[in-house]
């Protein structure tokens, strides 16, 4: 496989590689501003940052002197390092050094930048990008739509493999025992059958049941036996939109884009559309989302093993993990491994 590893990584070789030809958020695109911001990918530290209308991602690293840029400052012209002052503009070019302000910049001193990219309000990035065989982001319907409200949801932290928290995300087993505070019945335990189908990027689900979505205490009425609609789009390796058909054909988007920060560190990124109850502000969409996924932490950090066995032996199965089995074979199909190192 090409390119080095970062330091300390804690994936297996293979995987890493495998790993990083995917895009993935880092952080909202409203928290990325001339000064330097520091994020984690995949064990490899970054910096993002703003210069006028371009926006940067790279290797969180000074090329003179190793010094993280992200200690650095914004002088309204780039990036600059506090060690030595040199600055970074536009696709991270050196355009600055103090020491010797006649001399041409030699490229080397230019940073080791990612591509960046800003949608669905946050800045995804892909740290091997493979030409025309890449994987693209991941679509969030209706995000362009102006009869949808957008809302992007704070990050949340899990110390836990970002595997487990998507496997979480698309478990529709637990919502009778962990999410009864929020919007789940105790009383209907019953997973009615459903069926995956493969796509070319992961697979779909469509689950049927009576379990509302409203929260609990809203004082929404639902129709006399309504049955929900929650329609699973997964992208592997580590996104997943729901998509949940409401009363009067009113629909929510939530894009599930679990970070991986390394292999037992996720940074959860959600940005939520929807044309259902557009008057409820936006805190009160992100404090329930908070709640929900509050429940799923507790969870998937005490799980173990901690990382995702994709050898289905190794765990038993019932008709209610369907989806999860097919998570676990479109991982193996793409060639992955055990991902941590041990």
């Amino acid at each position: 496989m090409p390119g080095p590893l970062p330091p300390h990584c804690s994936f297996e070789p293979e995987d890493w590689h495998r790993l990083a030809r995917f895009w993935y958020p880092i952080a909202l695109a409203s928290e990325v501003g001339p000064a330097p911001l520091k994020a984690t990918l995949l064990d490899e530290a970054l910096v993002a940052y703003r210069v006028g209308d371009a926006l940067v991602v790279a290797r969180d690293v000074c090329p003179h002197r190793g010094v993280p840029l992200s200690m650095g400052r914004h002088d309204g012209e780039g990036l600059v390092c506090p060690y030595h002052g040199l600055r970074f503009g536009a696709a991270g070019k050196c355009n600055r050094i103090p020491a010797s302000p006649r001399q041409a910049v030699p490229a080397k001193l230019n940073l080791m930048t990612f591509p960046a990219v800003e949608r669905y309000g946050l800045v995804w990035t892909c740290l091997a990008p493979d030409g025309q065989d890449a994987p693209a982001i991941p679509e969030l319907p209706h995000w362009d739509d102006p009869d949808f409200v957008q809302v992007v949801c704070p990050s949340f932290d899990i110390a836990g493999f970002a595997g487990r928290q998507i496997e979480g995300f698309i478990d529709v087993a637990h919502f009778a025992w962990i999410h009864t505070a929020t919007f789940a019945d105790p009383d209907n335990q019953e997973v009615p059958d459903y069926q995956t189908r493969e796509t070319p990027d992961g697979f779909e689900a469509h689950y049927y049941s009576r379990m509302s979505n409203y929260p609990k205490g809203s004082g929404f009425d639902e129709p006399q036996d309504f049955v929900w609609l929650r329609h699973f789009v997964v992208h592997l390796p580590f996104v997943a939109v729901l998509n949940i058909h409401f009363p009067d054909g009113k629909l929510q988007h939530i894009m599930n884009a679990a970070s991986p920060v390394s292999a037992r560190k996720t940074r959860l990124f959600v940005p939520i559309v929807r044309n259902v109850n557009k008057h409820i502000p936006q805190d009160e969409v992100k404090a329930f989302n908070l709640r929900v996924f509050s429940e799923d932490r507790e969870m998937v950090e005490v799980q173990k093993p901690e990382r995702l066995p994709l050898d289905l032996t190794l765990e038993a199965h019932i008709p209610a993990d369907r989806s999860s089995i097919a998570y676990r074979r479109g991982l193996k199909r793409l060639g992955f491994g055990d991902f941590f190192l041990v």
